[in-house]
């Protein structure tokens, strides 16, 4: 007495959903793994859970059925008619009565020839019946409804809606801020989740459907980034609340609906001390010209550092900064310096349009959110090279491969100057990872070391550079981030598996603990 029967009948209404593509496969075999759990009909697990709207669900049924199925949230329900049947009867028979039509009693059904019902209530009732099929959760909700409420002396509508009360997106946000988490993702089929010490932590609310999700997005963007989404697909901005602080957003296309990363940037820049990073950092960061690489995985701290540097900088010394970011995640306040911060897509169309003319504003520090492209990282050698200070961050695994990509973005031929200027102006290739603390809820970062010198720049010009680690073990110039892990290990500052999770020589990094 259900939406669909057992067995070929239930796939029957997945089928139909995932013709018309109002589902995905997945989508389907978690509502039918939820069914498994705690019973009930495929269609109300799918409206419960979130996956179709109740418009959908009364259209597939009505093609299941062969039979027309009306929205109960749709019709006026009258009170004369409800009071025809105890809630004990109503919930006995799984029906309800809701108008009259003449002498004939209309009742709401799960299915049209729903039995004992139309059998025994037109005996109860003393009228005949006329049925009226709607979906089976809301025909159970509005008999819970019922159940706690009085029932009004004219016709009405129930208050329950159809459509699950979502919190809104800055409801989200403000959770995110509260929580400590650092980032927030809201993606289709799914809860919205926290992401705390890189686990996923799921929010007690409805699960998000590609339409949520889409709004969420909408609310976010201005009209000129909605545009941009429409044309690229993905866009990343930040926006600022007053009350919670700053938001780095990345809304992006997957498989058919949209999804949200959303980041809480924390205005108050940290020191090098309140991140766990050596002090010696600062001293690269005074430094008057060169290149200071900052290496690491996504969501490791790379963008914190560099702020942390740009603000020693920007309190120690008179010098005119500018960057460039996308998009910009700490606001700097002039101090002893001028910081000029430039947003790619708002101040700039890329990171190379932003640094072609990048001279022509009189930096002495010059700060690039990433190395995204050869253009970029051509221009940010020769500012190196030109008495300017640089600093960067890309994606590599450690700071030595953070050299060869660089070269590597180069052609064969270019590439034996590209060794000179990065042996002639590289500082610091430093890269960092962030391991969950040991004794808090906290991370605290790893990191490795590799500063420039005579023997470095050499290996380095010579195309020797993956001589490195062999080469320099121990040396002041180098410090490893298996030496490093080691070492928080040894302090009980993270645990040792943690830590050999990420250490790129096993047996090397077992040795140190010995």
């Amino acid at each position: 007495m259900a939406e669909e029967q057992l067995g070929p009948k239930r796939r029957k209404l997945g089928e139909y959903l995932l013709e018309e593509r109002a589902l995905t496969h997945d989508q389907l075999d978690k509502a039918l793994q939820q069914q498994e759990k705690s019973g009930g009909q495929i269609g109300s697990k799918l409206v419960e859970l979130n996956l179709i709207e109740a418009k959908t669900l009364v259209k597939a049924l009505s093609d299941q059925l062969g039979h027309p199925v009306a929205n109960l949230l749709d019709i006026r329900l009258d009170p004369k008619a409800l009071k025809l049947l105890s809630i004990e009867q109503l919930n006995k028979y799984q029906v309800l009565p809701v108008a009259f039509y003449g002498k004939t009693v209309v009742l709401a059904v799960m299915t049209p020839d729903q039995k004992p019902a139309v059998d025994d209530l037109p005996r109860i009732l003393g009228r005949p019946i006329k049925t009226m099929v709607v979906p089976a959760y809301q025909l159970l909700m509005a008999i819970k409804e019922l159940a706690k409420r009085e029932i009004p002396e004219k016709k009405f509508k129930l208050e329950a809606s159809d459509n699950l009360q979502y919190p809104s997106v800055w409801e989200l946000c403000t959770t995110l801020a509260d929580s400590g988490a650092s980032d927030l993702l809201l993606v289709a089929g799914t809860r919205p989740s926290l992401k705390e010490n890189h686990e996923l932590v799921r929010l007690e609310t409805p699960l998000l459907t590609p339409e949520q999700v889409e709004l969420y997005a909408y609310d976010l963007m201005a009209r000129q980034q909605r545009e941009e989404f429409q044309e690229k697909k993905d866009i990343d901005f930040a926006l600022t609340d007053h009350a919670l602080g700053r938001f780095r957003i990345n809304v992006y296309r997957q498989r058919t609906s949209i999804s949200i990363a959303i980041r809480h940037i924390v205005e108050d820049i940290p020191t090098l001390a309140q991140l766990n990073l050596p002090s010696w950092l600062e001293n690269y960061a005074l430094k008057s010209q060169g290149l200071v690489l900052v290496s690491g995985p996504n969501g490791h701290g790379k963008s914190t550092s560099m702020a942390a540097m740009i603000d020693i900088i920007n309190s120690k010394s008179k010098r005119n900064i500018i960057t460039i970011e996308d998009p910009i995640e700490y606001l700097h306040q002039h101090k002893n310096s001028n910081v000029n911060q430039r947003e790619v897509g708002i101040d700039t169309s890329s990171f190379h349009e932003g640094l072609r003319h990048i001279y022509r504003e009189a930096p002495d520090v010059i700060m690039i959110g990433e190395m995204r492209d050869r253009e970029s990282i051509a221009i940010a050698l020769e500012a190196a090279d030109t008495g300017h200070l640089v600093i960067s961050s890309l994606h590599a695994n450690n700071s030595v491969m953070a050299i060869n990509r660089i070269i590597d973005v180069f052609k064969a031929e270019q590439q034996q100057q590209i060794r000179v200027q990065l042996a002639d102006n590289l500082l610091l290739s430093f890269h960092q990872r962030l391991l969950k603390a040991r004794h808090s809820d906290g991370r605290i970062p790893a990191f490795e070391k590799l500063a420039n010198s005579h023997r470095v720049a050499n290996l380095i010009r010579e195309g020797k550079d993956h001589q490195i680690r062999n080469q320099l073990v121990n040396a002041e110039e180098f410090v490893s981030l298996d030496s490093s892990l080691a070492h928080l290990v040894a302090e009980k500052k993270v645990e040792r598996d943690v830590a050999r999770h990420v250490c790129l020589d096993q047996k090397q990094f077992l040795e140190m603990l010995k």
